[in-house]
């Protein structure tokens, strides 16, 4: 009690100044941040990746190219004219620099043909048809390959693996081993067989993708599947009586979407390698169309003679694939909060 006693401070101690009132104007806290929605932060995170800004910037030139470029060419991508076959590149304004100038081996080819008023921006095939348009005619297809695995992938696998992995059980081993059997036929097998059935080219490239190409979608919408269905929201909903379907796709997808959004761009390089393997081995598009694949297996067999038929399609191929790969790298990093830094 003394020493209680002794603690205490007397009441008439106590001044005036001792006592304050906040302020209106006063924080009360070190430092406020303004809400962000979850795109804008998306953004904000994609923005910070050079490399991915750049892959998406090239996407967009190479989109852009192949809608509007084989109609500026004034040429059509399947007309041949042999008096114009194998012509070396030529373009207005840049010849005078000493490249693209229509010079092959030391020599001006346009002038010794009499075409001293003829362009070729990526020069002719050995048929005499202008490789600017079908190098840009060939991107349509390779993106129109790459637009429908994003679609399957989404539609199909996302579906396939959100199912199997949510009743699990009997349920998931059956549609897992017969998933297995898919994935154990090789694509050039599926190609024939299909070849035998439709015309090659884009609806058995299309179908090929269907049957084996959402396989890896199911299987990471499964593995998260698996790590969500025994959440606390889960238990609330299927307590609150809603039904399997609902719980799959109105509580599980929308927190994966992203994670599957990733991997479906990560399937679009893959896609486009396998459209142009498929074309260049002869199983894809067939002639008189252009994809890069095909572009690329015409180039080939003159690469000694003439080098610039391959090196057109292969560049605008490899920025393609380049350019898919580090946007979905970007977009990876954006929605994985465990990249995110700053």
């Amino acid at each position: 009690m003394s020493e209680l006693k002794m603690n205490q401070v007397p009441q008439d101690q106590y001044t005036e100044e001792d006592f304050r009132f906040v302020q209106l104007d006063e924080r009360l806290m070190d430092k406020t941040y303004a809400a962000t929605s979850f795109l804008k932060d998306v953004w904000m995170h994609f923005k910070k990746n050079k490399g991915a800004v750049i892959g998406l910037v090239i996407i967009c030139i190479i989109i852009l190219m192949a809608l509007v470029g084989p109609m500026v060419s004034g040429y059509k991508y399947d007309e041949i004219v042999l008096t114009q076959q194998s012509l070396p590149p030529r373009i207005p304004g840049i010849e005078k620099l000493g490249i693209f100038n229509g010079v092959e081996k030391g020599k001006n080819v346009y002038l010794d043909k009499g075409f001293a008023d003829l362009y070729h921006w990526f020069g002719t095939d050995t048929n005499g048809r202008d490789m600017f348009t079908r190098v840009w005619k060939g991107t349509r297809v390779s993106l129109l390959i790459a637009f429908v695995a994003v679609i399957i992938d989404i539609g199909i696998g996302m579906s396939y693996g959100l199912i199997s992995g949510y009743f699990g059980g009997r349920i998931d081993i059956v549609m897992q081993r017969f998933a297995e059997i898919l994935n154990g036929i090789p694509t050039l097998v599926v190609v024939t067989l299909l070849g035998l059935v439709l015309p090659q080219g884009i609806p058995s490239i299309i179908f090929t993708l269907m049957i084996t190409g959402w396989i890896g979608m199911s299987r990471i919408a499964r593995a998260e599947v698996l790590k969500l269905k025994e959440s606390e929201y889960i238990l609330a909903s299927r307590t609150l009586g809603a039904k399997n379907f609902a719980i799959i796709f109105k509580d599980i997808m929308p927190n994966i979407f992203g994670q599957l959004i990733i991997m479906s761009m990560f399937s679009v390089p893959n896609a486009i390698f396998t459209e142009a393997f498929l074309s260049f081995v002869g199983l894809g598009i067939q002639p008189p169309n252009a994809s890069l694949g095909s572009l690329i297996s015409d180039g080939y067999k003159s690469l000694t003679i003439h080098p610039y038929m391959i090196m057109c399609s292969i560049t605008v191929l490899a920025l393609l694939m380049l350019s898919f790969n580090l946007f979905a790298d970007g977009i990876r990093d954006a929605f994985d909060p465990n990249q995110k830094q700053g």
